[in-house]
């Protein structure tokens, strides 16, 4: 089967499922989290023959933009799919199920350039430390998206809707801290393993990655030390985290789209 129906499927299967959670916040039709996780794994079983074929075009040292967008969203919608099954955040799927299904279907069409040079353990160390690092922290930018509403809703006192979806605001709050470490502690791993194996960083266009990932580092490390010394939570939590996520999407997908989209440069 062709890599676009495959990518058309995933997509359409990751927006019923957002679309069914939803409106279950909306509270317009009952909470089905197996029919929400049945369709983001049906999506996934879609989705992962895509990446897999990805990886086996050539042994490029570091993945182009394409196999990027792929593989950091499976690995998204799968962590998600796991840890919605202990912890409550199956919410994030509104926004990062339809996501990575439009990264599939964009990144489906883009040139995916081969490199020289074998994928080496601690190659291989540094790509999937980045790999769950981003997804994490993409995650963590869904349930900021969601405390942030809730902390709206709140503020202007309505008690219907989405707060009476959503898990109580202290409980939101504590798994946004908890993603938010477990992607820290990630992002410390791809960055100190990016130092150690890459070798000629400014050779392989990688000066802007690894200066946006310091920058998002930073960023993340100054929230959690702020939130356990100063008791930053609500919005301002929300706004740092958006600004870390964003900052972190230019580090990994920024510059390999100016290079291999906009210069066709591998």
């Amino acid at each position: 089967m062709q890599a676009l129906p495959l990518a058309i499927l995933a997509f359409i299967l990751y927006v019923a499922a957002a679309s069914w959670q939803a409106l279950t916040l909306a509270r317009r039709v009952p909470s089905r989290p197996e029919l929400v996780r049945g369709l983001g794994v049906l999506g996934l079983l879609c989705h992962l023959p895509l990446a897999a074929g990805l990886f086996g075009q050539g042994q490029a040292l570091l993945p182009g933009l394409s196999t990027s967008a792929i593989v950091a969203g499976a690995v998204a919608v799968l962590l998600l799919i796991v840890v919605s099954l202990f912890k409550p955040v199956l919410n994030a799927a509104v926004g990062l199920f339809p996501l990575a299904g439009a990264a599939l279907l964009l990144a489906t069409g883009l040139p995916s350039p081969e490199r020289t040079g074998g994928l080496t353990p601690g190659i291989a160390l540094h790509a999937l430390s980045s790999v769950l690092a981003f997804a994490v922290l993409a995650i963590a930018a869904a349930q900021a998206v969601l405390l942030g509403l809730q902390n709206q809703a709140l503020r202007h006192h309505h008690t219907r809707g989405i707060v009476q979806a959503l898990p109580p605001l202290t409980t939101m709050e504590r798994i946004l801290f908890e993603l938010i470490w477990a992607g820290l502690a990630l992002l410390t791993m791809s960055i100190a393993s990016g130092f150690l194996f890459v070798d000629n960083m400014f050779a392989q266009h990688l000066a802007h990655k690894t200066i946006l990932s310091l920058a998002a580092w930073v960023i993340f490390s100054v929230l959690l030390f702020s939130h356990h010394r100063l008791g930053w939570r609500g919005m301002r939590a929300v706004r740092w985290t958006l600004g870390g996520c964003a900052v972190l999407l230019l580090a990994y997908f920024g510059s390999k789209f100016v290079l291999e989209v906009v210069l066709n440069r591998g």
